[in-house]
């Protein structure tokens, strides 16, 4: 069969790769075209457009560059006629991805979501559009089935969650591994994108001046040029970098600082306390505030339903603030000793469906192959 994947953000590459390994070995004949990154292409997809061309963050970036984006979807929906693929597949990157999923609708084109976009949190009117335009939907977190069950009527398919092997598999590789330093290691996690980073990473980098006797390490987005990295890191010499072992860092941190999205959950698998930071844009921090209705920004939080980790939110993210949480989350043993036991709940919970990308590969197979009869 052809497969049309669209990916947008680094998250999605990764989880993108692990479903087109497992759609190979489901569908020896596979073909499979994509917009993803380096693990997509790794993975065998057929990369024709980057996610280094994709990742706008915010309301006010989003305007800033809308032209690139209609250019976007123009381009798109002219490859995906080309191709004529038997089915369509989302990943996240709900901002373009549900008004392709409308499209490919109207073109009679079969639409498969994989991980909801975050319509619990804000913008819930979307659903009524998912219903009409997804013909199968897969979520990866727990709450979301009985969200779509008991709201509006839809089912709608858990699978696990993909982080779970990744980070299996990364354990796994620990015993071998070097140490990063001979003091204990701090890890910084600014986020993927260039504009987030600008935003978080001077304000993690102040703080390290408060705790000299432990190595601050900044994990590297793979996606980023190591000399926008030497830029902002060039009054801080005593602070490392290093590109594409986030996981590695953050098996020998003691604690991390960590921008919300993907990464909390990633730091909370590994078993690192951790402290989660978010700085937006003034216009749209003040936007998001008035749509989102969750009461946290982290997905340990929210899949847990309680405060496990401090969030440090816009304004309250000063290193003053930043130096006050990371000490008590290295002197408070009670403190670490419980979000470390929320982390075990955690990862019960998310593991429930065993390998989340093996078992989104064969519910997709099994209903391509319904359909085709």
């Amino acid at each position: 069969m052809k497969y049309y994947i669209i990916a947008g953000e680094a998250s999605g590459d990764l989880h993108g790769s692990n479903l087109i390994h497992e759609l190979k070995r489901k569908d020896a004949a596979a073909v499979i075209r994509c917009w993803g990154g380096e693990k997509m292409r790794s993975a065998g997809g057929e990369v024709v457009k980057h996610i280094d061309e994709l990742a706008f963050m915010g309301f006010a970036e989003v305007i800033k560059n809308l032209r690139a984006i209609l250019k976007n979807f123009r381009f798109c929906k002219k490859d995906i006629l080309a191709f004529q693929p038997d089915a369509l597949i989302l990943i996240d990157y709900p901002g373009f991805n549900l008004r392709m999923a409308r499209w490919a609708k109207k073109n009679k084109l079969k639409v498969i979501y994989y991980i909801s976009p975050q319509v619990w949190a804000w913008k819930e009117s979307r659903v009524k559009l998912m219903k009409r335009c997804i013909d199968k939907m897969l979520v990866i977190l727990p709450f979301e089935k009985e969200y779509y069950k008991k709201r509006w009527d839809w089912e709608v398919e858990f699978v696990g969650h993909p982080l779970i092997a990744e980070i299996e598999n990364s354990l796994l590789q620990s015993a071998s591994e070097e140490p990063l330093s001979e003091k204990p290691v701090i890890a910084l996690l600014p986020g993927s994108r260039k504009q987030e980073i600008k935003k978080k990473l001077p304000v993690m980098l102040r703080t390290s001046r408060n705790f000299p006797q432990y190595q601050f390490i900044v994990a590297g987005a793979p996606s980023v040029n190591e000399d926008f990295y030497k830029e902002i890191l060039k009054d801080y010499p005593e602070v490392k970098s290093l590109s594409g072992k986030t996981y590695s860092i953050l098996r020998q941190a003691k604690a991390a600082l960590v921008t919300s999205g993907t990464a909390t959950l990633e730091t909370a698998l590994l078993g690192t306390p951790q402290i989660v930071c978010y700085k937006g844009s003034p216009l749209s921090y003040f936007i998001g505030k008035k749509l989102v209705k969750v009461k946290y920004i982290s997905l340990v939080n929210l899949i847990l339903n309680k405060p496990v980790v401090k969030e440090l939110i816009q304004n309250e993210l000063t290193p003053e603030n930043l130096t006050t949480e990371l000490k008590r989350l290295l002197d408070d043993n009670k403190y670490r000793e419980t979000m470390l036991q929320d982390y075990d709940v955690l990862r019960t919970m998310l593991a429930e469906k065993g390998n989340a990308s093996s078992h989104a590969a064969d519910i997709i197979w099994r209903f391509l192959s319904r359909t085709e009869d």
